[in-house]
């Protein structure tokens, strides 16, 4: 009788370290078993968002304004196909139009810096120069709510000391490599196939919307735009 209660006792420890054992290994697979992750997706509304931009670009700038007339004309065509546009605006003329100056800084444009007068830098003075420019960083800044940090010498002329003097300024000078010519009035078409003609990745483009009639500009200014648009190039500005 004993030793059938012995047998029984180690029979049934023996089944307990099974269960154990049992219970154990449901354990560990439980933990080395990794959670079901949630099925991922990308919103429908991302997609636009993710778009590659366009791998080329120009830079259209426009120099010697605001003009009351023209320049208008030119933030209305920009905004109709989309594009954005660098004013390189003379100090005098931001004064005279300073709600211009801030319509195009509102609608998305870059403002910089080109001179006060209209001036020669490799012409003037260390006191002249800055004459020129601070008082045109005073009154951008006033339209703007930033200071310019690129500077354009009128003319394009730069020598080594305009190029000191504009350091010393915290100044980027910043010129052009295809230049339509448009202040010579050459016609509507000849301004076009000039950008066009002249244009690459990464090109300044030099146009203006101050400092006479620019009738011709803002006419060519359309296919301009169009032209460059199809062949798929983007717009962006500039800022130093």
């Amino acid at each position: 009788m004993a030793l059938t209660r012995s047998g029984n006792r180690m029979v049934g420890l023996a089944m307990m370290m099974v269960v154990s054992a049992l219970i154990g290994t449901v354990v560990v697979a439980a933990a080395r078993t990794p959670p079901k992750q949630p099925p991922t997706t990308t919103p429908a509304a991302s997609a636009p968002a993710q778009a590659a931009l366009p791998t080329k670009y120009v830079v259209l700038t426009f120099d010697d304004g605001p003009d009351r007339v023209y320049t208008p004309q030119i933030l209305d065509i920009l905004a109709t196909y989309g594009a954005k546009a660098t004013f390189f605006e003379v100090g005098r003329n931001v004064a005279k139009h300073p709600a211009l100056t801030k319509r195009i800084h509102d609608a998305g444009h870059s403002v910089q810096n080109h001179t006060w007068t209209h001036t020669d830098l490799r012409k003037t003075s260390a006191t002249s120069f800055r004459q020129e420019v601070l008082p045109t960083d005073q009154a951008i800044r006033a339209q703007t709510g930033s200071t310019p940090g690129c500077l354009r010498p009128p003319y394009g002329g730069i020598n080594n000391t305009v190029k000191q003097r504009a350091k010393a300024l915290g100044k980027d000078l910043v010129v052009w490599d295809v230049d339509s010519r448009d202040w010579t009035k050459p016609g509507t078409a000849a301004i076009a196939r000039r950008v066009l003609a002249g244009v690459h990745n990464g090109s300044v483009i030099l146009m203006h919307d101050g400092g006479g009639n620019r009738s011709q500009t803002v006419a060519a200014l359309p296919m301009i735009l169009k032209t460059l648009k199809a062949k798929g190039y983007g717009f962006r500005t500039l800022s130093c």
